[in-house]
C-alpha cells in the first residue's frame, strides 16, 4: 500500500512535511497541503483513520435539504442512519454542503482530510460536481436517490417507484380514472427521470394512454403550477399524480383557486408521506417512503461497502396512503 514516504517523494518534500499536511498544521500552506492531499489521492494513499484511541468517523452529506428540524424532509433520514451508526461504535457527523464547496475540493480529498471513512450522501442533483467525482472516487458511499453506475463502492438506496407508481395508477384506475396526468420536477434530477418513467410505466402496464400534453416539468413547484396544471385542466385530466407532496399541495390550492373541486373534481395524489401530507386539506393520498427505515439502510449498505460487500441498489417497499384526495372520476 502506498505510504506517507512515497507521497513525500512524488512531490519532492519532507516526510515530515507530508504529515503535517495530513494532520492540518498550522505551518503548512493551504495549497501544498491541497497538494499534498491530491497526491494522496491519486496514488491510492489510505490514511490510518483507525488509530488508537481515536474514533472512527462516518459522515452525512447534506445538500438542499432540510435535516435539523423533526418536520424537515432529511430529519429522519439522519436519525435512522445515526441511530445504527451509533452503537455500531461509529462517530457521525451531519455536514452541510454547497455545490460551490464541490468544486473547490473532490470527495475523496475531503473524505481524507477529514478522516471520514464513509458517506450517506442526501440532496444531490445530476449537475453536481460531485456526482461526476463518485463515478471513480475511491472512498465508500451510499447516495440516497442517486445512481452511479460502474463504480462497487457507491450504493444507491431509495423507495421502489416503480411499485409506488403502480399502486397509485391501480387505485386510480379502480376509481374509474383513465386521463391521469402527471407533474415533476426538472430532470436534471435522478429521482425526478425515476419517478416520471414510473408514472409511464405505471400507465402502460394498466392499458392507459400517456399524453404529453398531461404532463409537466420544471424545477420550480410554482411553474408546474401556474404553467403545466391548467394545461392537464383544459385537456379533461380528471387526476393528477405529483413526484412529491409540497407539489400536490399546490396543485391542490391552485385547483380549488380556479374553481374545482378536490376530489370531485380532480383527484390528486403525491409521493413522500412527508409531515406536511396529513394536515393539507382535503388530506393527501399519496406514495409513502418510510425515511428512518432508508436512513438505517443508508447505514446497512455503507457498512457493507466497508466490509467489502459491493451493494449496488437497496430499494424498500413504497406503501399508498389514502386519504382524501382521491375519488371516484366524475
Amino acid at each position: 500500500m502506498p505510504t506517507i514516504n512515497d507521497i513525500a517523494v512524488r512531490l519532492g518534500v519532507a516526510k515530515s512535511t507530508v504529515s503535517k499536511a495530513m494532520n492540518n498544521a498550522d505551518d503548512i500552506s493551504e495549497s501544498l497541503r491541497k497538494k499534498v492531499l491530491e497526491t494522496a489521492v491519486e496514488i491510492g494513499y489510505e490514511k490510518n483513520r483507525n488509530k488508537k484511541n481515536s474514533p472512527r468517523k462516518l459522515c452525512i452529506l447534506v445538500e438542499n435539504m432540510d435535516y435539523k428540524s423533526p418536520s424537515g424532509f432529511g430529519h429522519d433520514l439522519v436519525l435512522g442512519f445515526e441511530q445504527m451508526a451509533v452503537p455500531a461504535g461509529w462517530q457521525t457527523e451531519a455536514v452541510a454542503i454547497t455545490k460551490e464547496m464541490q468544486a473547490e475540493i473532490s470527495y475523496d480529498v475531503f473524505m481524507l482530510s477529514s478522516h471520514y471513512e464513509g458517506a450517506f450522501i442526501l440532496g444531490l442533483s445530476l449537475l453536481d460536481p460531485w456526482m461526476e467525482d463518485l463515478k471513480t472516487s475511491k472512498t465508500p458511499a451510499v447516495l440516497y436517490d442517486n445512481y452511479i453506475q460502474d463504480n462497487p463502492l457507491v450504493s444507491y438506496v431509495g423507495v421502489n417507484n416503480t411499485e409506488g407508481f403502480k399502486m397509485a395508477v391501480s387505485y386510480l384506475k379502480e376509481l374509474g380514472h383513465t386521463r391521469i396526468g402527471y407533474l415533476g420536477g426538472d430532470m436534471n434530477s435522478f429521482i425526478s427521470r425515476e419517478r416520471y418513467q414510473a408514472y409511464l410505466h405505471a400507465m402502460a402496464q394498466h392499458g392507459l394512454d400517456t399524453d404529453e400534453t398531461l404532463t409537466g416539468h420544471s424545477y420550480f413547484v410554482s411553474e408546474c403550477t401556474q404553467k403545466f396544471l391548467p394545461v392537464l385542466l383544459a385537456h379533461q385530466a380528471t387526476a393528477i399524480l405529483c413526484e412529491h407532496d409540497h407539489l400536490a399541495n399546490s396543485v391542490m390550492l391552485h385547483c380549488v383557486e380556479c374553481g374545482y373541486r378536490v376530489p370531485e373534481d380532480i383527484s390528486i395524489i403525491g409521493f413522500d408521506d412527508a409531515a406536511i401530507s396529513a394536515f393539507t386539506q382535503p388530506p393527501l393520498t399519496t406514495i409513502r417512503q418510510n425515511r428512518n427505515a432508508l436512513g438505517r439502510c443508508g447505514y446497512y449498505a455503507l457498512a457493507s461497502l466497508l466490509n467489502q460487500t459491493f451493494i449496488s441498489s437497496l430499494l424498500l417497499r413504497a406503501e399508498l396512503v389514502v386519504r382524501e384526495s382521491a375519488g371516484k372520476a366524475k
